[in-house]
C-alpha cells in the first residue's frame, strides 16, 4: 500500500515554527509493483494536503505513470510476431475441354461460383493466359447477359447449352463496353476466354464443351462441377 510519512512540528522562539523536521509535508512517492495472476499493478498515492507545489507534484505523478507504463509494457507477455512469410493462396482451376472438328482444346479456368464472384468476373485483370479463362456456372440454367464494365482486356464469351453445345459466341468483346452480350436462351454456363482465342482455335457454335472429371478423368473437382453432357466424349 502507499501512505504518507507521519509529520511532527517543533515550536521554538516565540511560537514560530521552524522548518519541518524530517518527514514534515514530505510525500512518499513509491511505486509498489506486485505480481498478481501474471500482471503488474502500480500503486501511486494521491497528493498530500500539505503539498506546496501542486504543479510539480502533478509532474511527479506523470513521471511515475510513464515509468509504470514502461514496466508494464516490458513485463507483459510477448505477442507472437505476424507471419509475413505466408504466400497468397493459389487459385484453384478447373479443366475445361472443347471438342471441335479439328481436335480437342483444353483450358484451365477459374470458377466464379458465388453471386459476388460472378458480378466481379474478370474485372480489372490486365492479362489472361491463352489457356486460361473463367467459367460461370448457371444453376439452374438461365438466360444470362454479360457486359464489360471495368474489364480492361478483350474477351471471348462462350454461352453453353445444357446439352454441352455452344449456343453463341460473343467474339473479342471490347473492353469497358456496356453493350449487353447474351445468347437469348437459358444456358448451363458461360465461359470467358482471352479475346480472339475461339477464332484462333477454330471454336464455333455447336462445338461440345465439358469440364471437371468429365473433361479430364481423374481431375480433382467437386461433384457439382463435373459437367458431363451427352455426346461430349
Amino acid at each position: 500500500m502507499c501512505r504518507d510519512i507521519p509529520s511532527r512540528v517543533r515550536k521554538i522562539r516565540g511560537g514560530k515554527e521552524m522548518a519541518p523536521m524530517i518527514g514534515l509535508c514530505r510525500q512518499r512517492h513509491t511505486l509498489v509493483l506486485r505480481a498478481f495472476a501474471g500482471r503488474w499493478r502500480a500503486c501511486v498515492p494521491s497528493p498530500s494536503p500539505c503539498t506546496k507545489n501542486p504543479v510539480r507534484h502533478g509532474r511527479m505523478h506523470h513521471s511515475l505513470a510513464l515509468i509504470a507504463l514502461g514496466l508494464l509494457t516490458a513485463c507483459s507477455s510477448p505477442q507472437p510476431a505476424a507471419d509475413n512469410s505466408a504466400q497468397p493462396r493459389a487459385v484453384t482451376t478447373l479443366p475445361v475441354v472443347i471438342r471441335t472438328a479439328t481436335g480437342r482444346h483444353r483450358f484451365d479456368v477459374e470458377v466464379a461460383r458465388t453471386e459476388a464472384e460472378q458480378e466481379r468476373g474478370l474485372m480489372f485483370r490486365k492479362q489472361l493466359a491463352p489457356d486460361g479463362g473463367m467459367l460461370f456456372p448457371m444453376d439452374p440454367p438461365r438466360t444470362a447477359s454479360f457486359w464489360m464494365k471495368n474489364t480492361v482486356i478483350p474477351l471471348d464469351m462462350l454461352f453453353i447449352h445444357t446439352d454441352g453445345s455452344i449456343a453463341f459466341i460473343g467474339a473479342n468483346v471490347a473492353p469497358y463496353s456496356r453493350e449487353p452480350v447474351s445468347a437469348g436462351v437459358p444456358v448451363a454456363a458461360v465461359l470467358e476466354l482471352a479475346g480472339g482465342r475461339a477464332a484462333a482455335l477454330g471454336i464455333g457454335e455447336g462445338d461440345r464443351v465439358a469440364w471437371g472429371a468429365c473433361a479430364v478423368p481423374g481431375a480433382p473437382s467437386s461433384g457439382d462441377l463435373n459437367f458431363c453432357p451427352g455426346g461430349s466424349d
